[in-house]
């Protein structure tokens, strides 16, 4: 189907209003309940509406929220003990287990489950190394703000469903790309690993590893990000998903120190959806750079959302804003400069599969 056509407009059209409708709405009740990472509800919805794919059943739905959910879990049982008494033993662990969360996705299965999946790896990390007991509260939090999350997920599709004469259209998948072999499989998941583990392991030493959980989310984003991409172009998807997202958070916080409100916040968010929906979706599939976009906006909720729940337009809640913001810029420049050097020294063989990794975009 041409991108420009009608019917492609109309699908673009309502996937942008979904993502907008979704996200605020997911994020105005999280703030107004205000438990312990609440913003995992509006990153789950946007992460899930901003891809073109239907919407998710009640099995699906429940896997989702298990895949983010059960790493805290069965980590808290299996990695925690390492983390605490034998680190080198979890340094180890921590690495196989986000190599394997890469190379799934690199052999096939949909990104956002990975993408859940190394956040609830990593979470495990920032937190288990502070504190044994502030696990539970965070696989609490996350739990309810992943089942708020696919809830407003389904509330945005119930509002603003397909018609019945574009849903056959919306719901045919785009041109799959060829399955890579195992070796390609493996370079892409050894070209995340390179981006998330050193930070995670970072993240293992620090004392203060707790306060920026929003910087570790990041970066496992950026783990997938480095993925979807190809190689010519990672570093730049990385850079310029966080210098559009960190635009976006500081305007927003601006505005938001001006006028402290929870429906206001919500207009902002919507706002914000909206724009960079247009840079997401295109005709009845993703714009070329759509994950990019994505990645941007999930970077500016990161940052607003742990900042208004701090205490909009406080010092302390500025100063927590702006050292987070200056900390996921680091973050994506160690993310830029690791896949280049990656890349420098395993660069891509140019046969027929690393060139299909190369054209590859993420769904």
């Amino acid at each position: 189907m041409p991108a420009g056509s009608g019917i492609g407009r109309e699908i673009a059209s309502r996937r942008i209003l979904r993502l907008a409708l979704g996200t605020s709405l997911s994020l105005c009740f999280s703030q107004v309940m205000a438990w312990d990472m609440s913003f995992v509800a509006p990153i789950f919805t946007m992460t899930l509406l901003a891809t073109p794919f239907p919407v998710p059943g009640m099995k699906a739905g429940v896997g989702l929220v298990l895949a983010l959910l059960a790493p805290v879990i069965v980590g808290s049982h299996l990695l925690l003990p390492f983390i605490v008494h034998l680190h080198s033993v979890a340094i180890l662990l921590v690495g196989l287990a986000l190599f394997h969360s890469f190379y799934l996705t690199a052999r096939g299965i949909p990104a956002v489950v990975s993408t859940f999946l190394t956040i609830g790896i990593t979470l495990n990390v920032a937190i288990g190394s502070v504190s044994i007991d502030a696990v539970s509260g965070v696989a609490w939090g996350i739990g309810m703000g992943a089942v708020a999350g696919i809830v407003f997920v389904w509330v945005s599709h119930a509002v603003l469903p397909d018609s019945p004469k574009l849903r056959v259209s919306a719901r045919q998948p785009p041109p799959q790309a060829v399955k890579p072999p195992a070796r390609v499989a493996r370079r892409q998941a050894l070209r995340s690993l390179a981006v998330v583990w050193p930070v995670a392991i970072w993240f293992l030493f620090s004392a203060g590893s707790a306060a920026y959980i929003v910087v570790m989310i990041k970066v496992a984003s950026m783990g997938q990000e480095a993925e979807a991409a190809g190689s010519r172009n990672v570093g730049w998807s990385l850079i310029g998903s966080t210098v559009w997202g960190g635009i976006g958070a500081v305007v927003g916080w601006q505005i938001l120190s001006l006028w402290p409100s929870v429906l206001f916040y919500t207009l902002l968010i919507a706002i914000a959806a909206l724009l960079y929906g247009r840079r997401i979706f295109l005709g009845a599939g993703m714009h070329a750079q759509g994950a990019m976009w994505s990645y941007a906006f999930l970077t500016m909720i990161l940052l607003l959302a742990p900042a208004v729940l701090d205490g909009a337009g406080g010092s302390a809640a500025g100063a927590a804003f702006w050292s987070r913001l200056f900390l996921v810029g680091i973050a994506a420049l160690y993310g830029s400069l690791a896949v280049t050097v990656f890349d420098a020294f395993w660069p891509a063989r140019g046969d027929g599969a690393d060139q299909g990794e190369e054209a590859s975009q993420p769904a």
